[in-house]
């Protein structure tokens, strides 16, 4: 085995060491939290805590009574939300998270963070272990009969990452006749790549990590998720990787809450509206997801509201 073998190998080893198991937003299986997202340090914003917030939210009565704030979040996305061993949260989820926090009268040592897997999100909202969630959760019309939300916060959609010499060969979905793309078992974004339309050979594997590994070996030629998650693998190998940009679904990202709780969920979107306005949502975006070299785009506003 050759020197520049050896070096490539050792390159990927380290990628599955160090990046966390991620899970769509659309499905997959749960991961966990690794060490430090490597790429850079680690963005942290500050944000101006409200004083004596008063709305007619008994979501927001409880929380003020306990003196503590419960946020659902993932725990093993890269620059989008993360945990490392130190258990230290980080990611651009984290500070959307922060900045909703702050308008609600909650510094962020009055948050507690509570790691939830995607398969009981909903659960966890209903019974109220969460007082809101933010974590790459899609706003569809199923799950608004079970929780309330407020946003999108972040237009997300199916995308493909790739090896930063395929960057002006692998264009799109278009262009990945006969290539070999990867995704993780069950994922809508895989089951989407199957479609004859594109003509991928797909590789079917339990963790995206594994994924980007096999993408950094060179036996597989994209890999498939999110674009916001793809973004957060881009941001901790930016001189070896690149995410395409061009969605070819629709995953809207909410902030999930009680269903029954609208002045919450107004307040939600007030705050959502206030931080893109200000230029806040725009450094937490460039110091996260932003460092995978991906522009940033405002989200548009007034955000709907229901």
């Amino acid at each position: 085995m050759g020197t520049m073998r050896i070096r490539k190998t050792a390159a990927a080893a380290t990628v599955v060491l160090a990046l966390a198991a991620t899970a769509t937003a659309c499905g997959g299986e749960k991961g966990n939290a690794g060490d430090k997202p490597k790429g850079g340090d680690v963005f942290t914003g500050d944000y101006t805590v409200a004083k004596d917030v008063k709305i007619d939210s008994p979501t927001l009565k409880a929380a003020q009574q306990r003196g503590k704030i419960v946020i659902g979040a993932k725990a093993d996305q890269p620059f989008l939300g993360f945990q490392d061993t130190e258990g230290k949260r980080s990611g651009f989820d984290i500070e959307i998270a922060k900045m909703v926090a702050a308008d609600l009268g909650f510094s962020a040592d009055k948050i507690t963070f509570k790691t939830v897997d995607s398969n009981v999100r909903e659960t966890s909202i209903s019974k109220g272990q969460v007082d809101y969630y933010v974590g790459t959760y899609t706003i569809n019309d199923e799950r608004k009969k079970q929780v309330g939300f407020a946003g999108p916060y972040y237009q997300a959609g199916a995308d493909l990452l790739v090896r930063m010499e395929d960057k002006g060969k692998i264009t799109g979905p278009d262009s990945i006749k006969g290539k070999k793309v990867c995704s993780i078992v069950g994922s809508t974004p895989l089951q989407e790549i199957k479609k004859p339309k594109y003509g991928a050979k797909t590789t079917e594997l339990s963790k995206y990590s594994l994924c980007v590994k096999q993408l950094l070996d060179g036996q597989v030629d994209a890999v498939t998720t999110d674009d916001a998650i793809l973004k957060g693998y881009a941001a901790q190998r930016s001189s070896k990787l690149h995410v395409v940009g061009k969605p070819f679904t629709e995953e809207p990202y909410g902030i999930g809450m009680n269903k029954n709780d609208k002045a919450l969920r107004d307040a939600i979107s007030d705050s959502l509206e206030k931080h893109i306005k200000n230029g806040d949502y725009k450094k937490a975006y460039e110091g996260t997801l932003g460092k995978s070299g991906s522009s940033y785009v405002a989200p548009k506003t007034p955000l709907p509201r229901y």
